[in-house]
């Protein structure tokens, strides 16, 4: 468990920071440090440009201190750097403008996304793509497909309204909502006909005891086969494929919010750890197709609007864009206090939430 989670969790973090670290230097500002981890410095080395490349004791993330920029709202008014030159103005984080700062934090969950498409992509190529067109073959036992008039043969062309081009597609619209009502439009001999069908809702488990909570409509597929792609459709597909985690995830923190799914679905660090070593068990190719999963939650949970994270950088990069000044000092303060509480309190939820799903505590 703990080397997959040492295997999983540090090359996404290098992954990340090197979004910002590559872009920082196209804009040309300088890196006092790149440290994979947080807390005291357990190894490091200084590169020729100044950078300190550190592994640090906690590792749970890490960053890139750019010059400049030691408050951590980052702020571009700051009076202590009007002393410098020109170039050396140059070489700060808070001197650049908006566009740059902007492009360097945003660098590094677009790098995490990059990551899950070459991964997507790479599959694509290797195993083609499946092809599976969104037809009834049969239906299961209690389907609520055949209940709302569905029949073999019907051809699902759209689902609440967007086109549906293949099972998969069907899949992903279903899945993430259980006990929900879809209008579907079917083809049926050459006319178009509308169903209204109700998701039934289903607990999965895997190999290995996980559950998940999922909505079924009870029709099944054709056998599917695999078609070769080219390196632009697999790169097309790849990006789908990666949109489409990211609106499942979109979609369980809306219904969490709202209460349609429990808190105890969130994961923390001791869950992706549990789940990383069993990924790794399964063999490369499931321990990297995981990985591409978790890189595309990092992304998705650093372009959050919550300050301390990149996406609380960007929506103040935003107001400031509105305003054409940036907030005042007390109110990015506050507002960035506010938010490191906020994320504390958040990690110490879920790990304490993992701890009550993975141990026996309380279980008959």
């Amino acid at each position: 468990m703990i080397l997959g989670f040492v295997l999983l969790l540090g090359p996404l973090v290098v992954i990340h920071e090197l979004g910002h670290y590559l872009v920082g230097r196209w804009c040309g500002v300088k890196a006092d440090a790149f440290s994979v981890g947080f807390g005291r410095e357990l190894f490091g080395v200084t590169d020729r440009r100044g950078t300190r490349w550190k592994l640090s004791a906690i590792p749970l993330g890490g960053y890139v201190q750019f010059a400049g920029d030691m408050d951590p709202t980052s702020r571009p008014d700051d009076s202590k750097f009007e002393h410098l030159s020109a170039d050396e103005k140059r070489q700060i984080f808070n001197a650049q403008p908006l566009w740059r700062r902007a492009a360097i934090v945003a660098a590094g969950p677009l790098t995490n996304l990059l990551f899950a498409v070459v991964i997507f992509a790479a599959f694509n190529m290797a195993y083609g793509k499946m092809v599976a067109p969104p037809v009834v073959e049969d239906f299961t036992v209690n389907s609520p497909a055949a209940a709302a008039g569905m029949l073999k043969g019907d051809r699902v062309l759209s689902i609440d309204g967007t086109a549906v081009d293949s099972f998969d597609d069907l899949r992903q619209h279903v899945w993430p909502w259980p006990d929900t009502a879809f209008t579907l439009v079917v083809e049926r001999a050459g006319k178009a006909v509308p169903l209204t069908v109700k998701t039934q809702a289903k607990v999965l488990k895997d190999r290995f005891g996980n559950e998940s909570r999922v909505g079924l409509i009870g029709i099944m597929a054709g056998r599917p086969h695999f078609a070769a792609v080219g390196p632009v459709e697999a790169v097309t597909l790849a990006s789908k494929q990666t949109w489409g985690v990211m609106r499942m995830l979109v979609v369980g923190i809306r219904q969490i919010i709202t209460g349609e799914r429990s808190v105890a679905e969130l994961g923390g660090p001791i869950k992706t750890a549990k789940y990383s070593g069993e990924q790794l068990s399964l063999g490369w190719l499931e321990f990297v197709s995981f990985a591409a999963f978790i890189s595309i939650n990092l992304a998705f949970i650093n372009l959050l609007p919550i300050p301390a994270l990149d996406g609380g950088h960007l929506a103040f990069y935003v107001a400031e864009a509105v305003r054409r000044r940036p907030l005042d000092a007390r109110s990015q303060d506050w507002a960035y206090r506010t938010g490191l509480a906020f994320v504390v309190a958040l990690m110490l939820f879920v790990t304490l939430n993992d701890l009550a799903s993975l141990l026996p505590i309380g279980r008959s």
